[in-house]
């Protein structure tokens, strides 16, 4: 003879509700995509590394240039990829912040969104466009300047001459890169000033501070976080670029920091692209190689913006 589970037991029972079809569906859904990305990230990884594994060991014949073994060969690459996109990010992020902040407190509304749409439509505009703009447009235009900033500030090294005669030069790689990368920084920060609360912004402006230090002290913090990682969005943008590096700078296995000066540092992914129709066998383990090294900086610059974003995510009210 059973007997009834007394009050206190029947309370203890663990109450498990029903779910339904779609709640499963979706939360089976999430868990599949979030391991496919993993899964797709350790393939692309073991593969690059198996078919790099050959051109750390390949004879110096086997590059190209003066390189005698694999690190020499790749080494101006990296500096020139870093260079190149270090300089795009620091042309591109005051002028994003800039815009986001005036379209998010400063203009009209019909204003705002209308200069919301025309920065998101240039992330649409594709790479060989852009190329096509910096070779045919932009070079020729700030090539005189480039020639007065040699004559002005020659004695400083980035401005060292002699200049280039058609103004196809990193630093015109990077104008391009900046460009680029505007829209993904803009877009990404205005959207992060927009979340601020209005009690904060409310009350900066109760205790007499004005527009522009109730967004210091309100806005900025709050969205710090935020802007640091659409810089580094912006950044992997210009670090994986092709096409522009490609068409814009003729390459050289260099390392200079001369921003005016026809002989210019290639990109890894710009060496890639121009190489690999003609590579074979080594050739081919070499760009891949390369290849690997640009995965590894790309995955050490995400790895430092989450350790940067994690440090200041206490100041930030979305967290």
């Amino acid at each position: 003879m059973t007997t009834a589970p007394t009050a206190p037991a029947a309370a203890k029972a663990p109450l498990r509700a029903k779910q339904r079809p779609g709640d499963r569906v979706f939360s089976t859904a999430t868990v599949v995509s979030g391991v496919l990305i993993l899964v797709t990230l350790a393939a692309v990884a073991i593969f690059l590394i198996a078919q790099a594994l050959p051109a750390f060991t390949a004879e110096p014949g086997a590059f190209k240039g003066e390189a005698e073994n694999f690190w020499q060969y790749v080494g101006p690459l990296v500096f020139g990829t870093i260079w190149a996109a270090a300089l795009a990010l620091i042309m591109a992020v005051p002028i994003a912040i800039g815009i986001a902040l005036f379209i998010s407190h400063y203009a009209p509304r019909r204003l705002a969104q209308g200069l919301g749409y025309i920065i998101d439509l240039l992330a649409a505009v594709p790479s060989v466009v852009y190329g096509l703009w910096g070779i045919t447009v932009l070079a020729p235009a700030v090539q005189p300047f480039y020639t007065s900033l040699t004559e002005w500030f020659g004695w400083f090294p980035l401005f060292a001459g002699p200049v280039s005669g058609t103004g196809r030069t990193i630093l015109t790689v990077a104008i391009v890169l900046a460009v680029m990368i505007l829209p993904i920084i803009t877009a990404m920060s205005r959207e992060i000033f927009l979340q601020t609360p209005v009690l904060h912004e409310e009350a900066a402006l109760a205790l007499g501070a004005t527009r522009w230090e109730m967004i210091k002290l309100a806005v900025l913090p709050f969205g710090k976080p935020g802007i640091i990682s659409a810089s580094m969005l912006g950044l992997g943008r210009a670090l994986g670029e092709t096409m522009v590096v490609a068409m814009v700078l003729s390459p050289s296995a260099i390392i200079s920091f001369a921003l005016l000066q026809s002989q210019n540092p290639t990109t890894i992914a710009a060496n890639i692209a121009l190489n690999f129709p003609e590579a074979h066998d080594i050739g081919v383990n070499i760009l891949i190689a390369t290849g690997l090294i640009l995965f590894v900086i790309t995955l050490a610059v995400n790895m430092v913006a989450r350790y940067i974003v994690d440090r200041r995510k206490e100041f930030s009210g979305a967290n």
